[in-house]
């Protein structure tokens, strides 16, 4: 039996179904009231837990052998950044004690490129020095935090976790959706035509998937890797979802300090209506001003990870925006 937290969301959805289709068993954590579309009809055991619940997390493990802690809270902007911490960074310390009390032989834990150092005009990797000053958010500063928290339980208590970071996954079940999701949604319907020089490293969620599966088999205890794909620039990836959709690509590049006031007044206007999502936030358009680009190569030479092409995962979320009625010129 595995377990798996963040089952409901879109990477942990298509770790699930990866780990049925090899034929082991699931058992997932759910919020009660969760959205379960994503697991809806799936053969696995639901527990019903909360990561801000430490004392249901033991009985979720109890008895499995192996767990993928998927589970964040992916918010570029939110009221109160203490809520960040509380699920990425104690959740993550509860869940990782519990199964390490419940006899867990291996854990695999969703961190996230957001923690790693870029290079500008080149491409990170694993070890690309980076430190906390440089975390631009709560987002990546809980996330950040997690993976210490995760690094030094492997190395104090000898806990057996691997860690991986995914780049930006795209592809269908994109539900709630995810700040990437929400820009390829906004995109496909026409409503970006202007864009920022900035570059983020696309990989299919399906990918993903399988290369978790692929640290559980094959990684080395305390390593991390990186699950990327291709390294495209913003216009790239507008201007494909544009020629999918049959629509024009962007045609004006906003410099950032010109877009940086309006995410201030977009921010205050949420907090003034209590609105919960701004499409454009503060954080964002500070982390535009460096392209995220990475290399999956120790991923590739070490666990044989093996991603399919951007396009292809950006062709694979428009379909599934189509058959789910969400492109409605």
């Amino acid at each position: 039996m595995i377990a798996v937290t963040g089952a409901t969301g879109f990477i942990g959805s298509a770790i699930v179904r990866h780990l049925l289709e090899q034929g082991e068993e699931v058992r997932v954590l759910a919020r009660p009231g969760a959205d379960r579309r994503n697991i809806s009809g799936l053969k696995i055991e639901i527990f019903e837990g909360d990561l801000k619940n430490p004392e249901s997390l033991f009985p979720f493990v109890k008895g499995c052998n192996g767990l993928f802690h998927v589970a964040a809270d992916y918010r570029l902007w939110v009221r109160n950044k203490s809520e960040l911490f509380k699920v990425n960074c104690d959740g993550t310390k509860a869940v990782i004690l519990a199964a390490a009390a419940a006899g867990v032989s291996r854990i695999v834990y969703t961190s996230s490129v957001a923690t790693l150092g870029t290079i500008n005009g080149g491409v990170g990797v694993e070890d690309t020095l980076v430190s906390y000053k440089d975390m631009i958010g709560a987002y990546k500063q809980s996330k950040y935090c997690a993976e210490e928290l995760v690094r030094s339980l492997v190395i104090n208590e000898s806990i057996p976790i691997v860690i991986v970071n995914p780049s930006t996954p795209v592809g269908p079940r994109d539900v709630k959706p995810t700040p990437t999701g929400r820009m390829i949604l906004e995109a496909a319907l026409g409503k970006m035509p202007a864009y920022v020089d900035t570059g983020l490293n696309i990989v299919h969620v399906d990918d993903v998937a399988e290369g978790h599966f692929l640290a559980y088999k094959r990684g080395v205890i305390g390593a991390r890797y990186i699950l990327g794909g291709d390294n495209l620039t913003l216009y790239d990836v507008l201007s494909h979802i544009a020629k999918i959709t049959g629509r024009r690509p962007p045609r004006f590049k906003i410099p950032h300090n010109l877009i940086l006031p309006f995410g201030y007044c977009v921010e205050g206007w949420a907090r003034l209506f209590r609105l919960t999502d701004p499409f454009i936030t503060v954080d964002g358009i500070k982390m535009a001003k460096k392209k995220m680009f990475f290399s999956s190569a120790k991923a590739k030479n070490e666990l044989g990870y093996c991603p399919g092409s951007a396009n292809n995962a950006l062709n694979d979320a428009i379909t599934w925006l189509k058959e789910t009625g969400q492109l409605v010129r």
